[in-house]
């Protein structure tokens, strides 16, 4: 394990600077700290927890609302902090940008703030950490997030197969044949990997898994615009959406255009956020466990700090059946 004698070497400097930069004494210039950092990442040099300090964990969250009850972020959150907090550690909630990726690198951020590990909620493909992930040695899990080859990052979620499978095959008994999946964009690994999935299992049911039967985009609007009436005029009679907020956009645009939801339109999304038993009709949803997926978030990362490298982590899904969903529509 390196020392900060071992940095002060490197860079001919006095440990006491060492000590000062990487405590945030106003003292050190930006210069300096940078390369102090860079260093004691480089070396691989890790702060000691003193007896009398709490263990501090930070939740990093981009792209995704936590502060109310509703949000999708809260029961994350929630679920975590239940593990965290009994077993000892302060838990620090951390909204995440560019700008703050831009300026440090992932370990240099964890070692200037004296972090143990850390959880992310709703970081994307293009953000400049990701490629940090790959190569970082704090212990780390990605909701929804993959970083290949790096035992010390983890991944949690549900299992998007069996997700898709349950959907399909409802919407199969239902009499639905030619089903079609709208998205988000592409530079979300979930999102991605939700698509996959589905084609995944319409390929199981040996049904029609023609490429054209998903559309995908960043913009709520080219799903509605572009993708859905396309989806439509290709016979679907359901249509499956990567999340419950999609799902509801979807069908409030089908009631404007005078269509029924279930009778012309069969519509299923995912989270089942609360929202789902508050419209009408309500949404047929796949199930993710938002408060369970943070306490394994935790398991995860404490395993990962006891140097247990847990991979992933996938919980069932379960699939709700609600009122936007009834037998297809005979074309």
């Amino acid at each position: 394990m390196a020392t900060m004698d071992d940095i002060a070497r490197k860079l001919g400097i006095t440990k006491g600077t060492v000590s000062k930069a990487l405590s945030g004494a106003d003292d050190v210039s930006d210069a300096m700290r940078r390369s102090v950092l860079e260093t004691a990442v480089e070396l691989g040099y890790s702060r000691t927890i003193r007896t009398a300090e709490t263990p501090r964990l930070c939740i990093f969250i981009e792209n995704m609302d936590y502060g109310r009850p509703s949000d999708f972020g809260w029961d994350l959150v929630t679920g975590f902090r239940k593990m965290a907090e009994p077993d000892g550690y302060a838990v620090d909630i951390i909204p995440l940008d560019i700008a703050t990726q831009r300026k440090l690198r992932y370990d240099e951020y964890i070692l200037m703030h004296n972090y143990r590990g850390a959880f992310f909620l709703g970081i994307t493909l293009l953000d400049p950490w990701m490629e940090d992930f790959r190569t970082c040695r704090t212990p780390t899990v990605l909701l929804d997030n993959q970083a290949q080859y790096n035992p010390v990052v983890s991944q949690v979620g549900i299992d998007n197969d069996e997700g898709m499978e349950l959907a399909i095959r409802q919407l199969r008994k239902l009499g639905h044949s030619t089903i079609g999946y709208l998205g988000g964009g592409v530079e979300s690994y979930i999102y991605r990997e939700r698509s996959q999935a589905f084609f995944r299992a319409l390929k199981q049911y040996e049904m029609d898994d023609d490429p054209e039967l998903a559309g995908c985009s960043y913009f709520e609007k080219e799903c509605l615009l572009t993708h859905l009436p396309r989806l439509l005029r290709m016979g679907c009679t359901a249509i499956l959406c990567s999340h419950d907020v999609l799902a509801q956009a979807v069908m409030n645009h089908c009631r404007k255009q005078g269509m029924d939801i279930p009778g012309d339109l069969s519509i299923v999304g995912v989270d089942d956020l609360p929202l789902c038993t508050q419209i009408r009709p309500t949404l047929t949803t796949i199930r993710q466990d938002r408060t369970q997926l943070g306490k394994s978030a935790y398991y995860a990362l404490s395993s990962q700090i006891s140097r247990i490298h847990i991979n992933t982590l996938k919980l069932h899904p379960e699939l709700i059946v609600r009122q936007s969903i009834g037998k297809a529509k005979k074309l």
